[in-house]
């Protein structure tokens, strides 16, 4: 339900945009014409109904009604106006309240079929290439994709009924001088549907099939387009099987019309069509084969060639076309030899074999090869009938029928022959049955509404009918007898009976029974009908043959014989052992034709009348002679003046109240009463005179389009004032509503917030009281083990401890300082205390110069040594270690010639005192990498190896002095040094560095014994005084007087 909503409203959008673009066309009637032959002003005129189509053509508007005739002209190009969108936008909406369109015509059709539940047909006629296959197109398109549902079953049976037309417009089609795509045979094909309105089936009725087209073509002319499709598409193994080559040269039956291609046509890409489309509608691989077996066997046929003997006797002369021709139509190839060259007669229960003269033959083998063709031609048709057929599972669903009637139109050649005339006999049919309904439903729709009928005059075609299908006076009915007349008959033989027969006849002409002006445009062998649509000549010639097209005896009795199941199927047993004779062709015709009478009269017809513009198939040119010409053969004229001879619009009171309702003040805006009543005060209002208007029961007439016309001037006039007052009314509408969606959506934007405010409040609120009720629990079990009671106080803790540690971290190595941590993180204060430790040094070692690295290496050393051990070592970390105490012009350069090849790495002034009587001499000790010297000016004094250095000792207190403790065993060696200088811990500092002897130095606090000579030993006694002083004490030993230094 929800689904039908949905659609109508889609609908109703749709109705109201197109129902916009329809009525405007009235208003630009003067630049494209009127939409709608009824409503031209001088409807009798021909010349102002052909301008109106020229103006609509110029306008690529090609579509026009004559009520609900819908008139179509070819425009030779594609138009964007067959889209699914637009097939939607014809959906569902009314005929007369859209611009004219094929897919009008066809939901309209298909709407009364559905709501009146009667059987509807729709009727497409028109001259070869205007456009009538196209068209016939376009309407099974609209039903397979409009109408088809979901279902697997809908959706296949759409695409058989789309896939059936490239096959029959294959084997049924054919290049004319008109049309490059002519169908040379009537279709008349029924879809079926359900209560559902979808399509569940479908049956096609093939009329008069232009079977002569096999075996002739007129110069400029091709045969049927599958011979050349085969050729041009057909893989090379295929052509191989049926024994073909790809020329179309080659073959006889294809090379009278000297057109093998057409620039229009491409016979490979429609050979894939067909290839494609034949599974699809049901044909199996097998029948597929035999099938083109049955169209090699044709084109071979027309390669039989026959020769006279010596005697007389006709002989087939090309072998190898005839083994292929037997193989092909799976027949006995000697049986099919004596049946193309010999007649069986039958006289008096006898059985006689005659033979044929060369002309028999070749006439033998074209009635064959129309026979195979349009035998074939029958079997496919119903081939795809089956395809099409109900199926068992839905035929008691089948609730509806719309017919499709694509029949060639009225046709007047220069040459004129029994086609021709069968084709016009057809139309003469339909132009009755056309009046007659047209008039039918124009009566019936004056009844309905409650109006008058008034008597229309039109020319009745029944006296042309008659006189070609009337029992033994027609001319159906003579050519029938003169076929079957004993003796010699012939076609001339036939006109003289016509004369005799229908001399007086107002319709009928001959060059015998014509006057003086006549004769000298018809020939001898002509007569002359009167159709409706103009006079016609005919030429009688091959009238009889035409007629009779029969097939010989034996030759029927050959293809019975056939092992090709399709041509088994077409050529029955029973022919042969049926003694009657067959019906003429015309005969047949006239039967179909009545048949197909009988069938459109149970149905409700709708019309589509094609017109070509022009003979070349060229867009954008309109030739009105040609357009004239086909204009009356439509009988478009007699068709529209039919129409107007009552009334020229008619609507139903609710759209024409709805249109016009501006006009009136009373029924403006709107009009709440009875429908009619708003109608007639509208009308009064507006000043139509009586004899300009009739009220129905649902409809309003109105008898002039000028009245209609100035209503829509007015209308045009009113719209400004109507627009500005809907754009009044539309701002107004549309400020109040924005003013209420604005106000609503502040008042929901408010209660809202509010509301989520007040959530977010209290979920604060809540979530507090959560959190200081676990704060305090958590205090309260703060110095237990980690657990749920005290998890987030402890938690806190960490987090707080490590979050402000990360902001007050020390910043230097110098910088002691640490947060004291609470209990439950001091193992980890402790090991993030050493991690920033570790990574401060290290950065702070990534910064230092390589000579500070040096100075710092020096002062570690120095630290490790005299660190609290000796006063003086805290005055000495301020101060930096020199690389030397001693320029270089202070050491004397033949001292340092004395040292060799060893460089001084460092110098000092130092006091060396004796080891008896402690003199004091200065004295310079030089370093280098591998020993120490003590230099007097130019003379190295001692030299002291580092390997030897057994120690070094030093005082606690802040004096200068130091003994180098040596080896006694050594005789260079005189004993331990005494020196004294002022930097006496860098000194010390560089020769255990140099030397390796770091460990080996002795701080003492209260004496040094030293070593004087071997054997003997010296003391060094340190005590405290007011100022530093060196000198030999009581007991020999020296005495160093130290003053204490003070530490700030």
């Amino acid at each position: 339900m929800v689904q039908q909503c949905a659609e109508a409203q889609e609908t109703m959008g749709a109705e109201g945009r197109v129902r916009l673009v329809m009525e405007s066309a009235l208003t630009a009637r003067d630049r494209v014409g009127v939409q709608d032959f009824v409503l031209l002003e001088n409807f009798t005129s021909e010349a102002a109904f052909i301008e109106n189509l020229r103006r609509r053509f110029k306008e690529n508007l090609i579509y026009t009604y004559i009520g609900s005739v819908l008139v179509s002209v070819n425009p030779y190009k594609d138009l964007e106006i067959y889209s699914k969108q637009h097939m939607q936008r014809y959906r569902g909406v009314s005929f007369y309240e859209i611009s004219p369109h094929i897919y009008a015509v066809s939901d309209n059709t298909y709407r009364a079929m559905r709501t009146e539940r009667r059987d509807q047909c729709i009727l497409i006629s028109g001259e070869s290439g205007a456009g009538k296959t196209e068209a016939s197109k376009k309407i099974l398109l609209y039903y397979a994709v409009v109408t088809c549902t979901a279902n697997d079953h809908m959706a296949s049976l759409g695409d058989r009924l789309l896939q059936s037309t490239p096959v029959l417009e294959a084997f049924g089609n054919a290049k004319t001088l008109r049309n490059d795509n002519s169908s040379r045979f009537g279709k008349y094909m029924d879809v079926q549907f359900d209560f559902k309105g979808a399509p569940v089936g479908g049956h096609i009725l093939n009329y008069l099939l232009e079977k002569s087209r096999v075996v002739h073509q007129n110069h400029g002319e091709r045969n049927f387009h599958i011979f050349y499709q085969l050729l041009q598409g057909g893989d090379d193994e295929l052509l191989t099987r049926l024994h073909l080559e790809r020329s179309p040269q080659k073959y006889h039956y294809l090379v009278k019309g000297n057109c093998p291609r057409v620039s229009s046509i491409n016979d490979k890409k429609d050979w894939k069509a067909v290839t494609k489309a034949l599974p699809v509608i049901g044909f199996a691989e097998e029948e597929v084969q035999e099938l083109l077996n049955v169209i090699g066997s044709v084109l071979h046929l027309g390669n039989i060639q026959f020769g006279e003997g010596q005697d007389g006797e006709t002989d087939i002369t090309t072998e190898t076309q005839m083994h292929y021709l037997s193989k092909l139509l799976g027949v006995d190839g000697s049986a099919l030899r004596d049946a193309l060259t010999h007649k069986k007669l039958i006289a008096k229960g006898e059985e006689m074999i005659s033979p044929l003269n060369f002309e028999q033959a070749g006439s033998a083998r074209d009635a064959l090869a129309k026979a195979v063709y349009g035998r074939t031609f029958t079997w496919l048709v119903e081939k795809i009938n089956k395809s099409l057929a109900l199926q068992d599972e839905v035929c008691h669903s089948s609730k509806g029928l719309i017919g499709l009637l694509d029949i060639y139109g009225f046709e007047v050649l220069q040459h004129n022959s029994f086609e021709q005339f069968c084709i016009n006999y057809c139309n003469e049919k339909l132009q009755q049955l056309f009046i007659e309904l047209t008039l039918k439903s124009e009566q019936e729709e004056y009844e309905t509404e409650g109006i008058a009928w008034e008597t229309v005059q039109y020319f009745d075609n029944k006296i042309i009918c008659d006189l070609i299908e009337e029992k033994h006076k027609g001319i159906i009915s003579i050519l029938d007898d003169e076929c079957l007349r004993p003796g010699e008959a012939c076609d001339i033989s036939f006109l003289e009976k016509l004369e005799d027969t229908l001399g007086g006849h107002a319709h009928f002409v001959t060059h015998k029974l014509a006057n003086g002006k006549t004769r000298r445009v018809m020939s001898r062998e002509e007569f002359r009908l009167l159709h409706y649509a103009g006079e016609v000549n005919y030429n009688v010639s091959g009238f009889l043959d035409k007629n009779n097209d029969m097939l010989n005896r034996n030759l029927k009795e050959v293809m019975c014989q056939s092992n090709n199941q399709i041509l088994s199927q077409c050529f029955r047993r029973e022919e042969v052992t049926d003694q009657k004779r067959p019906e003429m062709a015309a005969i047949q015709f006239k039967n179909s034709l009545n048949k197909l009478m009988e069938i459109l009269m149970s149905k409700e017809p709708s019309y589509v009348r094609c017109i070509k513009p022009n003979d070349g198939k060229t867009s954008g040119r309109f030739d009105e002679v040609l357009v004239r010409h086909q204009v009356k053969y439509l009988g478009l004229m007699e068709n529209l003046r039919v129409r107007r001879a009552g009334f020229a619009y008619r609507r139903r009171f609710e759209a024409f109240l709805q249109r016009y309702k501006p006009l009136c003040p009373e029924t403006w805006p709107n009009w709440n009463g009875v429908l009619a009543d708003g109608v007639s005060t509208l009308v009064k209002h507006l000043g139509y005179k009586p004899e300009e208007y009739k009220l129905g029961r649902s409809k309003i007439f109105i008898r002039f389009p000028k009245t209609l016309f100035a209503t829509e001037d007015a209308l045009e006039a009113k719209k400004p004032a109507v627009a500005l007052t809907l754009q009044t009314s539309w701002r107004g509408y549309r400020e109040r509503a924005k003013y209420k969606r604005i106000r609503n959506a502040v008042i929901v934007i408010q209660s809202a917030w509010r509301g989520t405010r007040a959530r977010r409040r209290a979920k604060r609120r809540r979530e507090a009281g959560d959190l200081i009720r676990r704060f305090i629990k958590g205090f309260i079990y703060r110095h237990q083990e980690y657990c749920p009671e005290n998890d987030y106080f402890l938690d806190h803790v960490r987090f707080s401890f490590l979050k402000n540690l990360r902001k007050t971290l020390p910043k230097s190595v110098l910088d002691k300082s640490w947060p004291t941590p609470p209990p439950s993180v001091t193992e980890a204060s402790e090991h993030l205390w050493r991690l920033n430790m570790k990574n401060m040094v290290l950065k702070f070692c990534k910064r230092i110069q390589p000579e500070w690295r040096k100075q710092l290496e020096q002062k570690v050393v120095a630290s490790e040594i005299f660190k609290e051990q000796k006063e003086s070592y805290a005055q000495s970390v301020a101060k930096l270690f020199l690389g030397s105490r001693l320029e270089s012009e202070q050491i004397n350069l033949k001292a340092v010639q004395t040292l060799g090849n060893e460089k001084v790495q460092y110098g000092a002034l130092v006091t060396k005192y004796d080891r008896r009587g402690f003199k004091p001499r200065p004295r310079q000790l030089l370093l280098t990498s591998s020993f120490a010297a003590l230099v007097d000016r130019t003379k190295v004094k001692q030299r002291i190896d580092y390997m030897t250095l057994r120690s070094i000792s030093v005082s606690s207190r802040s004096d200068g002095i130091f003994v180098l403790h040596i080896p006694n065993e050594d005789n260079k060696q005189k004993g331990d040094v005494v020196l004294q200088c002022e930097h006496v811990i860098e000194v010390v500092t560089k020769i255990v560095m140099m030397a390796g002897k770091v460990n080996h130095v002795n701080i003492s606090p209260g004496s040094i014994t030293f070593a004087v000579a071997r054997g003997k030993e010296g003391i060094i006694d340190f005590i405290g005084g007011p100022e530093l002083k060196v000198a030999k004490g009581k007991k020999g030993h020296l005495l160093v007087t130290a003053p204490p230094l003070c530490n700030t």
